[in-house]
């Protein structure tokens, strides 16, 4: 007697998305975190801390005399831990945004899928 072949297994259409489509959502938001992290870091290392440059100005005195003010007081104190936290809080927060636009598409791609799917 022959021994009976194997039954494959009925197709059943699912709505998880393609190994592509997944891994490109996963540097979607590698991608989003890394631009706000540098985004907010940018932000907060130019607000923190003393103006490194200093203006030439022109002060009342003799004419044509020109004088650059005394260098205020360094203020630079914490500002590497201000703006690490803050990159870090950026990043985390950009990379929670781009993520959730990203659970969105992949349901709206599974829907998509599901909809075009052959009834059989």
């Amino acid at each position: 007697m022959a021994e009976p072949r194997p039954v494959a297994r009925p197709y059943s259409p699912t709505a998880l998305p393609s190994v592509t489509a997944r891994a490109l959502a996963f540097v979607a938001i590698v991608v989003g975190g890394i631009c706000g992290g540098l985004i907010a870091f940018a932000i907060t290392d130019l607000q923190c801390g003393s103006d490194d440059g200093r203006a030439e100005v022109v002060l009342p005195g003799p004419p044509g005399e020109r004088t650059t003010p005394p260098a205020p007081p360094s203020n630079d104190e914490g500002c590497t831990l201000i703006t690490g936290l803050a990159g870090l809080a950026g990043a985390t927060a950009s990379a929670g945004a781009v993520s959730v636009v990203v659970v969105l598409v992949l349901r709206a791609m599974g829907e998509w899928r599901r909809d075009l799917a052959p009834d059989g």
